[in-house]
């Protein structure tokens, strides 16, 4: 009897965990993005029926790499004009063992690290570099993509689909560079691997706040270019790493037993994951030497939050003192929401409200559902309710989390006209 549903959550769970891994071995075998992207989403579709009639395979990574092989060379033999590179591909692969069940975890450098580095080749631009890399190696959808550079989805479309013809029309090799070429490249490294993280910490979409496969696999891609450029890494190296293990340490925290929000200021501490900080603590102090960098900054914050064994331990002058030093090294209107938001601890929610207010009329994140979030959660402290109903539901209309949602929905009830209610503090 064929079991679909087993089948799709055994794909669904291949996808999510590996499917960088997959596209990036296919890369390297078949040295095309889109064909090997097309062959592995072929593959990952082949899975479902075979799987359901015959099981989930031992491997099913394995699985997957051989059936997305088998699709490329399906696709090279129809297309004459590739059949020199179909031989040299015969000869080199064919033979590969594919029950395989594994590849090495701290392999230096892997696949992964290749498709980075090539993504991230100065031919192409910045923006294109990082949008391209999230793509193929996060498994981020276009829409997902857009949201973190805050532009249409169609303008991130055409980004992707140029990036690809660069890297196709240079013939941008698959590798990683020498050492001496890494500092052209790092900017770009670095922001992939953050956005990877970001997006596994707070997913765009879904019923889940965190994704831990991405934010694992952003960790470990921080672990691996941090191995590749000592003994004496950049600083903003080891300042990313140090964030994305502080950040990280407070994910089962996050998350109440109804898979409801938590907010910081509520999270029970004694859940977050001490080692992680234990080992993050030494990073930053080693990441804030000599000149201050946007990362080490933000590592610097996230220490401050991690180092308070209770909310109202928390040094939030000195937070915003970092805020004030990061707008100055990294001027963004997202870098101004927060410090905005830590005002509000020191200062109190009506100056807060005055700097948000100056966001919102420059109009760089009106589609920004956090934006609305932090003014209605400001106008409900001061007791403003209509004026917060109004940001909540604009929040409410951007919005695309399921958790993030629920949150919000739970805040409007609470400004909306009806029996009076308890007020609750909150901080972002």
């Amino acid at each position: 009897m064929e079991d679909f549903s087993g089948a799709n959550a055994a794909v669904d769970a291949v996808y999510r965990a590996d499917w960088g891994r997959i596209v990036a071995t296919m890369i390297r075998l078949v040295g095309d993005f889109d064909a090997a992207e097309e062959a592995s989403q072929e593959a990952f579709m082949a899975a479902v029926n075979q799987w359901a009639a015959s099981g989930v395979p031992e491997f099913p990574r394995a699985w997957i790499i051989q059936t997305a092989r088998h699709k490329a060379i399906d696709r090279i033999r129809r297309r004459a004009r590739l059949e020199e590179k179909l031989d040299v591909y015969a000869v080199t692969e064919s033979t590969r063992a594919v029950d395989e069940p594994d590849y090495d975890p701290d392999q230096i450098p892997d696949d992964r690290l290749r498709l980075i580095f090539t993504c991230c080749h100065p031919a192409l631009a910045l923006e294109a570099q990082v949008a391209l890399t999230l793509r193929t190696l996060g498994g981020l959808e276009t829409d997902e993509i857009a949201r973190a550079f805050l532009v249409p989805v169609a303008t991130m479309a055409q980004r992707l689909v140029r990036a690809k013809g660069k890297i196709r029309d240079a013939h941008i090799p698959y590798s990683v560079p020498d050492t001496k070429d890494m500092p052209a490249r790092l900017e770009a490294v670095l922001t992939v691997v953050y956005l990877i993280f970001t997006e596994g910490y707070a997913p765009t979409r879904g019923a889940a706040l965190v994704r831990t496969d991405l934010c694992a696999e952003a960790i470990r891609l921080g672990r691996l270019v941090r191995a590749l450029m000592t003994p004496e890494p950049p600083a903003e190296v080891t300042g990313l790493l140090a964030l994305m293990l502080l950040h990280d340490s407070r994910r089962d925290a996050r998350l109440d037993e109804a898979g409801d929000l938590v907010l910081l200021e509520d999270q029970d501490r004694r859940r977050w994951n001490r080692a992680q900080i234990a080992e993050a603590l030494p990073l930053v102090s080693e990441a804030l030497r000599g000149d201050a960098n946007p990362l080490a900054l933000q590592a610097a914050i996230a220490a401050v939050h991690c180092r308070a064994a209770r909310t109202e331990d928390t040094d939030w002058p000195e937070i915003v003192r970092l805020y004030d030093l990061l707008e100055r090294v990294q001027p963004s209107p997202v870098v101004s929401l927060n410090r905005a938001a830590a005002v509000a601890m020191v200062d109190g929610p009506r100056p807060a409200l005055a700097l948000i207010d100056a966001l919102a009329a420059g109009g760089e994140l009106d589609r920004y559902h956090l934006l609305h979030a932090a003014r209605a959660d400001l106008l409900r402290r001061l007791g403003a309710d209509a004026e917060a109903v109004k940001s909540y539901a604009r929040a409410l209309s951007l919005v695309t989390n399921d958790a993030e949602r629920r949150f919000l929905e739970r805040r409007l009830r609470e400004v909306q006209p009806g029996p009076v209610r308890t007020r609750t503090s909150s901080s972002s």
